[in-house]
């Protein structure tokens, strides 16, 4: 029974994960063009960071996309400042691994959180926490 609750507590918990995900460039305005890529969702990010709810946080976020429009991206938070760029980071705290379409849906919010997940069309590799801070930082 308790194995039960643990299962469907950690399903909650990366269904917030990635709900939370989904937020951080919705509201962007480049993101929510229909021809969006995924360069522009991560243009669109730079423009909402909040440094406010990134103080004392320190992680380093990987994205790995295929497709025609794929790549690799990172983000390295520091305590209230970040970096960002293209291509791989040492030792992320969190991966996330999708294709590029998919990645540009769930943050037009054209998937649901649960379904991306549920089905694989995202996979997220790491600290679980860090994962659903991203969305504070980049709302």
């Amino acid at each position: 029974m308790r194995t039960q609750v643990k299962r469907k507590r950690s399903l909650f918990v990366l269904i917030g994960q990635v709900a939370a995900i989904c937020l951080c460039a919705t509201m962007a305005t480049a993101a929510n063009r229909a021809d969006s890529t995924t360069q522009d969702v991560f243009d669109a990010m730079r423009g909402s960071f909040q440094p406010a709810k990134a103080q004392g946080v320190h992680a380093r976020y990987q994205w790995d996309l295929s497709g025609p429009n794929g790549g690799q991206w990172w983000i390295d938070v520091e305590n209230g400042t970040y970096k960002m760029g293209k291509g791989k980071i040492s030792n992320p705290s969190v991966t996330f691994i999708a294709r590029d379409k998919d990645w540009v849906a769930i943050c037009r919010d054209q998937l649901s959180g649960t379904w991306a997940y549920v089905t694989g069309r995202l996979k997220v590799r790491g600290d679980q926490g860090i994962a659903r801070k991203l969305g504070e930082m980049f709302p």
